[in-house]
């Protein structure tokens, strides 16, 4: 038997590269970014942040911030026809999508 290698995060130096402008510190205002049930949102990792990450195929999906858990939003996307709800650090989410 083989084993896997990698995690979540395998074969995405590409996907969350980071611009040369956008290096450097995460501003507070997008960390504390505030959001209410039924905003729609875009999936956008922020690679500096690893707290409330989701998984790599969602990136750059539209959503609707579902309700607040703690520091993190439930989103719901659809998937391929599927609803699937997401658990996501609002610096990962942008607004309007």
């Amino acid at each position: 038997m083989t084993t896997r290698h990698g995690g979540s995060r395998s074969r995405t130096r590409k996907t969350f590269r980071k611009n040369v402008k956008e290096h450097g510190k995460i501003s507070m205002t997008r960390y504390f970014q505030k959001f209410n049930e039924g905003d729609r949102v875009l999936l956008k990792i922020e690679p500096g942040v690893q707290k409330g990450l989701y998984h790599a195929r969602f990136h750059g999906y539209p959503a609707t911030v579902v309700k607040r858990q703690g520091s993190c939003y439930i989103v719901a996307i659809n998937d391929l026809g599927k609803r699937k709800e997401l658990y996501v650090h609002p610096v990962h989410l942008k607004k309007g999508a």
